[in-house]
């Protein structure tokens, strides 16, 4: 697997290098050495899977804040989905920003999003599953989040096929970032 970081310090972009033959192919999608080797957490406690049956399902943006801060592995297992990371580390030079690509099990790309960088993700197809790796049980009183359209982050997110979004309520009505 090939790690290139992203414009969010300490997250990376990771790409699976398979190696294919007549029978499909084989790919290492982690490895603990190599995290460890640059300086990541390698730790993995949970794992976690989001089934999301409809295109347009948008979950996000989500963290645990410490000491309860989490790094999450996130990969797209079936179907599509644009993934974002929103860097919430006030003492970061990318607080605020926001970096977001497509995964799909086709394009063989994944995110290592760090401590106190936020997550979402938007369905692109019907049928979409998401795997995670996650270094830190989850913690209810820890959770945070941030909206997906707060006018703080400018996140582009694509326009759901159907035009409309699917979301939890709470996802849809945090209140306006305030740095």
């Amino acid at each position: 697997m090939k790690l290139s970081e992203t414009p969010i310090p300490g997250a990376y972009l990771v790409e699976y290098e398979p190696f294919t033959d007549d029978r499909g192919w084989f790919a290492r999608t982690y490895d603990r050495d190599k995290l460890t080797r640059l300086g990541l957490d390698p730790a993995v406690v949970q794992c976690s899977t989001s089934f999301n049956t409809r295109a347009g399902t948008l979950r996000g943006m989500h963290w645990q804040e410490q000491p309860h801060g989490e790094v999450k592995h996130v990969r797209c297992t079936r179907g599509a989905i644009f993934d974002v990371m929103l860097d919430m580390r006030p003492d970061s030079p990318a607080y605020c920003r926001w970096y977001g690509v497509e995964l799909t099990p086709d394009n063989g790309r994944a995110f290592y999003i760090p401590v106190d960088v936020a997550h979402g993700f938007q369905t692109l197809v019907d049928g979409s599953e998401v795997s995670y790796l996650i270094s830190q049980e989850y913690a209810p009183d820890a959770a945070r989040g941030v909206r997906f359209d707060d006018p703080a982050f400018g996140i582009e997110w694509p326009e759901p096929p159907d035009g409309e979004r699917h979301m939890s309520e709470r996802d849809r009505t945090y209140p306006d970032f305030e740095p």
